[in-house]
């Protein structure tokens, strides 16, 4: 009993973790080369099963890093709270059955 209540916690500090992330995106940020070059900055990510990449001015750098590294922690929470949602679940089978 205590461990679900324990997991309980656990899921509701992710889940307003999660609330509180802000503007996502997927993806990655590269430093390109042209070939006189000039250096630029390339944004490339696969959305719902098709590659696509894209130019990020400098000036807009920082804020796609923002969103990326917040779709990377995005990521990372959802699996952590699946795993909560599943272990939480087990415990409730196990008490129900007893």
């Amino acid at each position: 009993m205590e461990k679900m209540k324990e997991i309980r916690r656990r899921i509701e500090k992710l889940k307003a973790k999660m609330a509180g992330l802000g503007d996502m995106r997927p993806g990655s940020l590269t430093r390109q080369s042209r070939s006189w070059g000039k250096d630029y900055w390339q944004l490339s990510y696969t959305h719902r099963g098709r590659g696509r990449t894209g130019y990020v001015s400098e000036e807009k750098y920082k804020e796609v890093k923002r969103q990326t590294e917040n779709y990377r922690e995005f990521r990372e929470m959802s699996l952590e709270l699946v795993d909560l949602s599943l272990e939480l679940a087990k415990l409730t089978d196990k008490e129900s059955a007893s």
